[in-house]
């Protein structure tokens, strides 16, 4: 904390801010926090996966219970009860089945026939191919995801050094934020929309602290992102519920549902989608606040004797720049995410505003659009925030150059 912005009074009302936020978001995750673990919801919906090294592919064979044009695949299996034992898959040779070769590392799940106990049915024969003992799952993709993860902090580190180092610490910190809070508690039957919130809020205050730390930017840049946290959440939820964004859409969010039926609070699919609007646009709200405070304050330190006005327009004209690009990329992140959509509606000839209106693509819409409005409103608020500070302190005591990162998150 600047010993500096604390002796005026905006530094004082900005880091009383902070704190309350700090100490709601903190309140907030310790009541949302399941106190009785999850529901046990077992593995009914995708099985219990086990790694396996495919050793031959043959055609044919197998007609008499896999139907004509299908492959058997040994397998070995890697880890399991069965694991170093031979066993079967059976595929077929259309578009919609992998292809698998010899030496192909995939997972597979047990198949248990109806009616048997599955602790049972871990003990039938494996060795038989026409019993179709396990069903193919996925291909094993882990080694070169690591791989590429590393290839990513790596060049982050070189680049941008002890701050990519602080980034990518924060980012950690971020995603288990994520995982240990607001998947759990979602499954636990708490509110989607308070959850996405208070994780939301949660992750950019770690992030912020641990890439930046506690000064006129990370206050600036925190106070801009959650006014515009709320707002996007607040106009999330009245644009999900008149545009009727029942959440039904998802085969994601059904199987979820599914797989708790009966095993603890229904979750909501429409509370869901709001939360999934809340999250998404975190990380680009992140972005935007953070360099518009970083650009108040190069531009005080090169000219001090600009004052708050001159300030606030000059860093809002880079803001504008800034603005354009972002909101492009935001809009191409939903477009893509709705592209496999788009493209079913174009084959069975729906029209662009028919296809608009069905609810894969209009979720996709409202997200955009909110994140968006989101976004417009963080950058003169960030801005105007952070020149209000900046202005109170002296150049010299301004945070240098060097500790500005930009986009590294």
């Amino acid at each position: 904390m600047d010993r500096e912005l604390l002796k005026t009074r905006p530094g004082r009302l900005s880091a009383g801010a902070v704190g309350l936020v700090v100490l709601a978001t903190v309140l907030a995750i310790v009541a949302l926090y399941p106190r009785e673990g999850l529901p046990d919801v077992g593995p009914q919906a995708l099985g219990v996966a086990e790694a396996a090294t495919v050793t031959g592919v043959r055609r044919g064979g197998c007609e008499s219970y896999a139907g004509p044009d299908c492959r058997v695949a040994a397998m070995r299996l890697e880890d399991g009860p069965n694991r170093g034992e031979t066993s079967f898959i059976t595929l077929g040779t259309d578009r919609f089945s992998p292809a698998i070769a010899p030496g192909d590392e995939i997972r597979v799940a047990r198949n248990v026939p109806s009616g048997i106990d599955p602790e049972l049915g871990g003990r039938l024969d494996i060795s038989d191919p026409a019993a179709q003992p396990y069903a193919f799952l996925d291909f094993e993709r882990r080694a070169p995801l690591v791989w590429l993860m590393a290839a990513f902090a790596l060049l982050v580190v070189v680049l941008a050094r002890r701050q990519g180092a602080r980034a990518l610490v924060a980012l950690a910190a971020s995603l288990a934020l994520v995982v240990a809070f607001v998947v759990p508690a979602i499954l636990a039957g708490s509110s989607p929309a308070l959850v996405a919130i208070a994780g939301g809020l949660g992750v950019m205050i770690v992030t912020t602290v641990i890439t930046y730390g506690i000064g006129v930017k990370s206050q600036a840049a925190m106070l801009g992102t959650t006014a515009s946290l709320l707002l996007i959440a607040g106009l999330a939820a009245l644009a999900v519920q008149a545009a009727q964004i029942t959440g039904f859409s998802s085969e994601e969010a059904l199987l979820v549902q599914g797989g708790q039926a009966g095993q603890g609070p229904e979750l909501s699919l429409q509370g869901l989608v709001l939360a999934g609007v809340v999250i998404g646009a975190l990380g680009v709200l992140d972005d935007v606040t953070v360099s518009q405070a970083s650009t108040v304050l190069a531009l005080r330190r090169a000219n001090p004797r600009y004052g708050l006005r001159r300030l606030f327009g000059e860093a809002l004209g880079v803001g504008r720049d800034h603005l354009g690009a972002t909101v492009n990329t935001l809009v191409l992140a939903y477009v893509g995410a709705a592209l496999p959509t788009l493209l079913i509606f174009s084959t069975n000839g729906v029209g662009l505003s028919e296809g608009l209106n069905r609810e894969p693509v209009a979720a996709q819409v409202v997200a955009m659009l909110v994140g968006s409005i989101g976004l417009i409103a963080a950058v003169p608020l960030t801005t105007l925030l952070a020149a209000a500070l900046a202005v109170r302190l002296p150049p010299e005591a301004l945070p240098g150059t060097g500790e500005h990162p930009g986009h590294v998150h």
